[in-house]
């Protein structure tokens, strides 16, 4: 097994490491978001336009592709699989059922007077290689396959609720987009988060993954563009080579504001823009949940790999 010293040294860590996470070691804590079974009379989920039941189970994964056979991760064998189903809707419409998939560590604040709190991974991404479009260039390449995907935080802290991360919005009803946004909702009330629905759950700005309303020029209301957000990422020639990318999102959890993001040997400044305080739980005080999803852009499946995660924060 490859020593944890050697992989650390791809990082960049604040003072102190809460979560080093290698999946060549088994999950780490990681699960999928699940419905909240907690309405009766059967233990029935609540209430809401949008279910969970069809999102897919987190996997520990080896990478296998019909013509390599397994990749492997990229430091060892396994790698934390997130994996949409083959399903979409527009992008302006609600998400489709199982056309997103989300993986969450559920952990807590352990420290007063922290002031910075990190997220750190080495990730790939890919579409099924499930057949030819037979259209245009390279017609079995479905780069444009997958909507976006991203990394963040689900807090509570101080009486507050706070949903943060980044997304590379990387394609529009079939058109590249390849930008980074952040998260922090825009609509007006929380009915029109919800797809003006009256009495759904959620309130504005909390799962703002799959919340707020989508328009077809690729504005979301949960989510504004990164200033120069634009990025090429490495997508290689077909879809069963993946490549191995880092990403880190430092946030400032004393004044709760975005720092800045790193992807590859770019790094973004988020201009200390304040980071959205929604309605809190009940009994959830204290949450600092790290999270990734990755969400679909046409019927064939999406995926994405971490390789292996750190949280740390000072």
């Amino acid at each position: 097994m490859t020593d944890k010293s050697i992989i650390l040294g791809r990082f960049r860590p604040l003072d102190q490491i809460l979560a080093f996470d290698v999946f060549d070691d088994g999950f780490n804590g990681w699960m999928e978001i699940m419905p909240n079974f907690c309405n009766g009379p059967d233990f029935e989920q609540s209430p809401s336009i949008l279910s969970k039941d069809q999102w897919m189970p987190m996997m520990l994964s080896t990478a296998t592709y019909r013509y390599p056979g397994s990749h492997g991760s990229m430091s060892g064998q396994y790698s934390l699989k997130v994996s949409t189903r083959p399903i979409a809707n527009r992008y302006e419409e609600m998400p489709a059922p199982g056309s997103m998939a989300h993986g969450i560590k559920r952990i807590s604040f352990v420290r007063p007077g922290v002031q910075y709190l990190q997220f750190e991974t080495w990730f790939a991404y890919t579409a099924e290689q499930d057949k030819c479009d037979n259209t245009g260039e390279l017609p079995g390449l479905h780069e444009n396959s997958i909507r976006a995907f991203g990394f963040g935080f689900d807090l509570q802290h101080g009486g507050n609720r706070y949903h943060c991360g980044t997304r590379y919005l990387n394609a529009v009803n079939g058109n590249l987009v390849k930008k980074w946004q952040f998260a922090y909702p825009w609509a007006k009330d929380d009915r029109e988060w919800a797809y003006d629905t009256d009495g759904d759950w959620c309130r504005m700005g909390v799962d703002p993954y799959w919340f707020g309303k989508r328009f077809p020029d690729g504005r979301h209301q949960a989510f504004l563009d990164v200033p120069d957000g634009r990025q090429e990422l490495c997508y290689n020639e077909t879809d069963c080579k993946i490549n191995w990318q880092y990403f880190r999102l430092l946030l400032d959890v004393k004044n709760w504001q975005y720092v800045e993001m790193q992807c590859q040997d770019r790094t973004f400044d988020l201009g200390e823009h304040p980071i959205h305080a929604s309605v809190p739980y009940h009994r959830i005080d204290g949450l600092m949940n790290p999270l990734c999803w990755v969400e679909n852009d046409a019927d064939r499946r999406s995926f994405l790999y971490l390789d292996s995660v750190v949280v740390s924060q000072q």
